[in-house]
């Protein structure tokens, strides 16, 4: 009885860790992150852990996740520096320096690589170069440079479109 008590217990926490510090998956690899921590660790971070990683990598400190989470700050303190913060030490090569502040753990790990360039996600066929228009309005000579004034419009959907009309590259000159 107890085994199906704590597997109940387990879904609800997970469940519950898992729609929190939620924005980290836009902005970081976390899966891969995980797995090379892992291999660190030598077996799977728990939900904690990761729960934990996620707040530090949006940019929370140990003593907000831990409001956040509704525990105390010194438990979260205590936990990521026997956890999070000795597994990315070690995994980035710097197992003897001491982390002067929680935010090295992020900038380690996205010097490392682990930080995605965009969460803006775009579909694809809408950005293809036959739905773009591209209209040169004016080509000027101006001190040995050529300078061109564009009408550029990228589709953004099939509803909408974003619209840059009449560019005016130098407020002294009219179209």
């Amino acid at each position: 009885m107890l085994d199906f008590h704590q597997e109940i217990y387990t879904h609800l926490f997970m469940a519950s860790t898992n729609d929190r510090f939620v924005e980290a998956e836009s902005r970081w690899d976390l899966k891969t992150l995980y797995s090379d921590l892992a291999a660190v660790k030598g077996k799977p971070l728990t939900p904690v852990e990761k729960l934990h990683l996620r707040g530090l990598l949006c940019g929370n400190s140990p003593a907000e996740i831990a409001e956040k989470l509704q525990k105390n700050p010194k438990g979260v303190e205590t936990d990521l520096c026997a956890t999070i913060y000795k597994y990315v030490k070690v995994f980035v090569g710097k197992g003897i320096e001491k982390i002067e502040n929680w935010r090295n753990i992020a900038e380690w790990l996205e010097d490392a690589g682990y930080k995605t360039q965009s969460s803006a996600k775009f579909p694809v066929k809408d950005l293809l170069p036959e739905n773009c228009i591209v209209n040169v309005t004016n080509i000027n000579i101006d001190n040995n440079q050529i300078v061109f004034f564009l009408n550029l419009r990228i589709p953004t959907s099939q509803d909408s479109e974003l619209s840059i009309e009449n560019l005016d590259i130098n407020d002294n000159n009219a179209n």
